[in-house]
């Protein structure tokens, strides 16, 4: 297996442990990520945290602004790989770099196909009230996520999970299962299935403003959606023309406002929904850090008004 050549693609932090596992036990050649970008409210470029772990570790990083272009079939040529894993690269690939390897690409997905396709399937599990998600190591194909199934692995989601938890887990979990799969793969020991037709469901890129609350939504929805969208993009709703941000919320036993409507219970700030008050547990005002909701209220004092 030390003689196939492999390149590995992936960007967030939910790709790191896969590259680590490559780095630690397979001749890997070569990181694609994503360009560096700008971060927070001061803008400063950050590199992806897999661009991050790689440096750390040796391997040449390369930040192709297209993968589509004569300069990437290019680079590809100059590496020769034998196989590509992609983890989250945050891109599709293009026919010809998936036709390019000789063993073609695989996949860690973060997700039990055919379950959550596509950008966002850790967030859409949690939103959605799923009970379960896992990784699948698949074969990609020109689909989005649509190619045959070498393996799955399940895990079961807690109800204190948020996005972040849990795409620490699913990324560990990824990396143990890619670490079983891949000499298999390279030996060809090991066989795909193609997936089944139903329970397709899709997961859209998120956006900024998916994480904006509508109240005339159920607490418990609401509840979803802050863990759901827990480290990006961050749930909030407007308070004094300003955006404040929501980072944990839990339903309450009551029903004591309207659409929006403001109340206390036990301390800390609360907001009517379409079934029980949504208590707001820890927060984040603009230009503030975050606090807890009954710290919050020292400074809101009319918040109920």
């Amino acid at each position: 297996m030390q003689n196939k050549k492999i390149i590995f693609m992936g960007s967030p932090d939910y790709a790191v442990p896969a590259l680590e596992m490559l780095h630690a036990q397979f001749n890997l050649t070569a990181v694609v990520t994503q360009p560096d970008q700008p971060v927070g409210r001061g803008k400063r470029i950050q590199p992806p945290p897999v661009k991050t772990a790689a440096e750390a570790l040796k391997i040449p990083v390369y930040q192709p602004a297209k993968i589509k272009s004569p300069a990437f079939m290019e680079l590809l040529q100059k590496l020769a790989p034998d196989v590509i894993v992609v983890a989250a690269y945050g891109k599709i690939l293009p026919k010809g770099v998936l036709a390019y390897p000789r063993l073609g690409c695989l996949n860690v997905h973060a997700s039990l196909l055919p379950r959550w396709r596509g950008a966002s399937p850790i967030q859409n599990a949690i939103l959605n009230g799923d009970k379960k998600t896992g990784v699948t190591i698949m074969k990609m194909d020109e689909g989005v996520d649509t190619g045959p199934v070498f393996k799955m692995q399940e895990i079961t989601i807690n109800s204190n999970d948020t996005a972040g938890t849990l795409s620490s887990k699913l990324a560990e979990a990824g990396a143990k299962l890619l670490a079983e799969v891949l000499p298999q793969y390279l030996e060809g020991k090991i066989d795909a299935y193609a997936q089944p037709e139903d329970g397709v469901t899709y997961a859209s890129l998120l956006k900024k403003e998916d994480g904006q609350l509508d109240f005339s939504q159920e607490a418990a929805y609401l509840e979803r959606q802050v863990r759901a969208f827990n480290p990006w993009p961050i749930c909030y709703f407007q308070w004094k023309n300003q955006p404040l941000r929501v980072l944990r919320a839990e339903e309450t036993a009551q029903k004591s406002s309207s659409f929006g409507g403001h109340t206390v219970v036990d301390k800390f700030p609360c907001v009517g929904t379409a079934s029980v008050d949504l208590k707001l547990v820890e927060v984040q005002p603009a230009g503030k850090r975050p606090m807890s909701g009954s710290d919050f209220l020292n400074g809101a004092r009319d918040w109920v008004s």
